[in-house]
């Protein structure tokens, strides 16, 4: 038994070796709830949470079926459930065949599965920065490592590629795309889709391309482009619940695996071992997901109201002063370029302490400079304009 190691301490996982220092909005956004004072919350990404309408009766109806009552286990999940996704595909003109559909409990769960697919420890996959901050943890993990490649903003943001290339190694095992992009609302151009399908079939290297918000379009309703379109591609599309009927407490999400005949196939049969291993979606909403993929357009209609008249809202209230919204096309976010008077932290304590106003600083996305603020469009109105006008009034 080695002299040097106190057996008495419990011992842990490196994987979940975190920082656990707050930062100093956390630090303010605690004292100001310890004293009970208000709270403008522009970080809401809930949308269960911020009054919209939803057809209560028919989803709660939808979840009731007598057929929840008989526990099937399926690997890629119950086929009739598997066929409403590819319905679903099929309403968006494009051909998805059930067999090449996985069910999940959520697209963090299809992340995990795809990186215990794809790559063994110490491998890399390559994420988009600015992005969504939970890959970093979810590749972690799975004992996996990131490598960043850039989003580049000229008026509208675009796809890195010599920087993208440039961070390709030895043990790059998948490229995960995410079109539209949170935070920056951005989407991949037809031209960066093809440039990036080439690469991928000449470098045997699967996309992982992250579609969440690809029914949630603002500024151009052009068809974003995926790798279905392309049937060649060696892809893994994911998508779920959550974003599309605004459900994400109902948990299922999944991964629509596309590529040539050996690849698919392959991948398929070796998923089907990772997934019959969790069998982590209930059955209840399994059972459910034809009649909830059939309720999602009122829902959003409600969802895209809301987000086009904040940007709005935002826009105008902003007009004149020193702060860039910054154009973004599809989702749920917004992104405005703060005077580099100040830092990020700085500007976003500031904002909270001065007008209960809570906002995100952009280093919570990894945004290369500083400072910009990234701001949710689901608030209510009201809340939504009454937290903007602090910052205006901050500007």
């Amino acid at each position: 038994m080695p002299a040097n190691r106190d057996y008495n301490v419990p011992m842990f996982s490196e994987r979940t070796t975190y920082s656990f220092t707050k930062n100093p909005l956390t630090v303010a956004l605690e004292a100001r709830r310890q004293k009970g004072l208000k709270i403008l919350d522009l970080t809401e990404s809930n949308p269960t949470r911020v009054g919209l309408k939803y057809p209560e009766e028919a989803i709660l109806k939808a979840l009731s079926t007598p057929r929840s009552m008989t526990y099937q286990p399926e690997a890629f999940g119950l086929q009739s459930a598997r066929e409403a996704v590819a319905a679903y595909y099929r309403d968006r003109d494009q051909q998805v065949d059930y067999r090449q559909v996985v069910l999940t409990a959520s697209t963090s769960e299809a992340y995990s599965f795809l990186f215990k697919l794809l790559a063994d420890p110490g491998d890399q996959v390559l994420i988009p920065q600015p992005s969504y901050p939970l890959f970093d943890f979810l590749a972690r993990l799975n004992s996996v490592r990131t490598v960043q490649y850039p989003l580049v903003y000229d008026g509208s943001w675009h796809l890195d590629r010599p920087a993208l290339a440039g961070a390709l190694g030895p043990h790059t095992r998948a490229i995960i795309v995410v079109s539209p992009n949170n935070p920056t609302g951005s989407r991949i151009e037809r031209e960066d889709s093809d440039w990036l399908a080439e690469l991928c079939s000449s470098r045997k290297l699967p996309l992982v391309w992250d579609e969440v918000f690809h029914d949630y379009p603002l500024e151009s309703e052009e068809a974003v482009c995926n790798p279905l379109r392309q049937a060649d591609v060696p892809a893994f599309v994911l998508n779920g619940l959550s974003k599309i009927v605004g459900l994400p407490q109902l948990k299922l999400g999944w991964i629509t695996v596309t590529g040539r005949d050996e690849f698919r196939e392959t991948a398929l049969q070796r998923l089907e071992i990772i997934a019959d291993t969790f069998l982590s979606v209930s059955t209840p909403v399994q059972q459910a997901l034809p009649e909830l993929l059939a309720l999602r357009f009122p829902v959003q209609r409600e969802i895209r109201a809301r987000v086009s008249g904040n940007l709005a809202a935002l826009r105008r209230m902003l007009a004149g002063s020193p702060a860039e919204v910054l154009r973004m096309e599809a989702g749920w976010y917004a992104l405005a370029r703060l005077p580099r008077v100040k830092t990020e932290d700085e500007w976003v304590v500031e904002l909270l302490e001065q007008y209960g106003t809570l906002i995100h600083p952009g280093y919570f996305y990894d945004f290369q400079d500083e400072p910009y603020a990234v701001v949710s469009l689901l608030p209510s109105p009201e809340c939504f304009q009454e937290g903007i006008g602090g910052l205006a009034k901050l500007l």
